[in-house]
């Protein structure tokens, strides 16, 4: 029974759609002023990997994902790079698309552009100065009024803010002299707000019944709070989210990553360098609720953990068909899966789960019965599934991109690999499986990995 944490109770929940079968997604999705950084993928990631999950539990989703393409600091760039703002949304756009592809992320049933939803917009902002619920300020600006409001921060926040009006925020800004962007409206030429668009556009899609609505845990207060308040004066009780769903920050030496402090890291130049199952393993590695510290030396170690089990599934029959026997004895392993799957998502587990398959998996090479270790493959390559990894047919196209191939290296260095190799398989022959480990623990020191054959010979490779 999957249970999810919902910021609206801060408790872990039994997942009940509001629909029986059909869930309702709906995710903050990119602003689209930069190139995609190492923080969006996290949060994208995590909504795939539960989209994925969801599917395979026999819902049908309907996963809405905005994107923002009108925003002050994508004015900013477009008038830096002198590029018209239309141009530079669609290529970052395009960008975003490319990542994301790359990144084998499934795609959303819906991404609109809200610049596409303006009319929809002006119409909700009219309706809610209709209602006394918003204003035109001394400026022209549409401003919703939180003095209404009476618990304003208790929703997601937990926490109520006294009135002040400072806290009001914007519905639709009016257009300056030096303004390049704008749409005409009854209040003048102008633009929206930040926060109505997602009460428009999930309402649209979504008629506000709303199973899972997430994003970064950034958006949680204000973006996320203003758009409950402002929702449930736009369409009362018809206003419906039943779980509220957050990822941790991806921080660097303890700051939020960010274009001003110079310490975020695009998607699109770690793509060059590592392979996006890498990436993704990575950004799973610490509770997706949590905090994840950013560095290039825990990147790293994501990759020699990945190599390893990856080492380990290369050469496997991936043909086989489960027998009923075969799949009995792999229960244990289920259990765990879905448990830890059902327990909030709990991916930092099923990676300890996935190195005890990958040891029982190796032991069995070393006892040469590779047909039971391919069966043990074809389960952890189907769990590797259920979280968005190991979506290719050839694990030799992993290696490819993430290593260079044993004629390149330096022959003295081969000379003591191959020293090492030999040793360890003298070793695996007389059963001293302590040695054996020893020796394959300081080849991976070395960085290099190790693919056992049949008649104990191994093969290597060097990162």
């Amino acid at each position: 029974m999957l249970k999810i944490f919902n910021s609206f109770k801060k408790k872990k929940e039994v997942f009940r759609s509001y629909f029986s079968n059909k869930v309702n997604i709906y995710v903050c999705g990119v602003t689209v002023s930069d190139y995609c950084h190492i923080g969006h993928v996290r949060t994208f990631y995590f909504f795939d990997i539960l989209l994925r999950y969801l599917k395979y539990l026999g819902y049908k989703c309907n996963y809405i994902r905005n994107i923002t393409d009108i925003d002050n600091k994508i004015i900013k760039n477009s008038i830096k790079s002198n590029i018209s703002l239309r141009k530079i949304s669609k290529l970052m756009i395009n960008f975003m698309n490319k990542d994301f592809k790359k990144l084998n992320f499934l795609k959303p049933n819906h991404e609109p552009k809200v610049s596409n939803n303006i009319n929809l917009i002006i119409k909700y902002i009219s309706k809610l100065l209709k209602n006394k619920y918003a204003y035109i300020s001394y400026n022209g600006d549409i401003l919703f009024s939180l003095k209404k409001i009476k618990n304003y921060g208790c929703n997601l926040l937990k926490k109520k803010i006294i009135y002040n009006s400072k806290y009001n925020f914007v519905l639709w800004k009016l257009n300056k002299k030096s303004d390049i962007l704008g749409w005409n409206s009854p209040w003048g030429i102008g633009r929206p707000g930040w926060h109505i668009e997602c009460s428009v556009i999930s309402n649209k899609y979504l008629f506000s019944k709303i199973d899972i609505h997430g994003g970064g845990s950034d958006l949680l207060f204000p973006h996320h709070e203003n758009e409950i308040v402002q929702s449930k004066c736009l369409f009362k009780n018809k206003y419906f989210v039943n779980y509220w769903v957050h990822t941790g920050m991806v921080i660097n030496c303890g700051k939020k990553l960010s274009k001003s402090k110079n310490n975020y890291f695009l998607i699109k130049d770690l793509l060059k360098i590592y392979h996006p199952d890498v990436i993704k393993y990575f950004l799973m590695s610490v509770h997706y609720r949590k905090k994840l510290n950013f560095n290039i030396e825990k990147l790293e170690k994501s990759k020699l953990l990945l190599n390893n089990m990856y080492f380990s599934l290369q050469g496997l029959n991936k043909n086989i068909i489960l027998s009923k026997n075969d799949i009995l004895s792999f229960n244990e392993f289920d259990d765990f899966f879905y448990k830890y799957m059902n327990d909030d998502f709990n991916i930092p587990k099923i990676y300890v789960l996935f190195f005890n398959m990958i040891n029982e998996i190796n032991r069995l090479k070393c006892k040469l019965n590779y047909i039971l270790a391919g069966k043990l493959g074809i389960k952890i390559r189907f769990f590797f599934n259920l979280i968005g990894l190991l979506n290719f047919n050839n694990i030799n196209d992993y290696f490819h991109k993430n290593y260079l191939y044993k004629n390149s290296i330096n022959n003295k260095i081969i000379k003591k690999i191959n020293k090492l190799i030999i040793l360890r398989n003298i070793a695996r022959k007389k059963n001293n499986w302590k040695l054996s480990d020893y020796i394959r623990n300081k080849l991976y020191k070395l960085n290099v990995f190790i693919k056992d054959k049949k008649n104990f010979i191994s093969d290597w490779y060097f990162n």
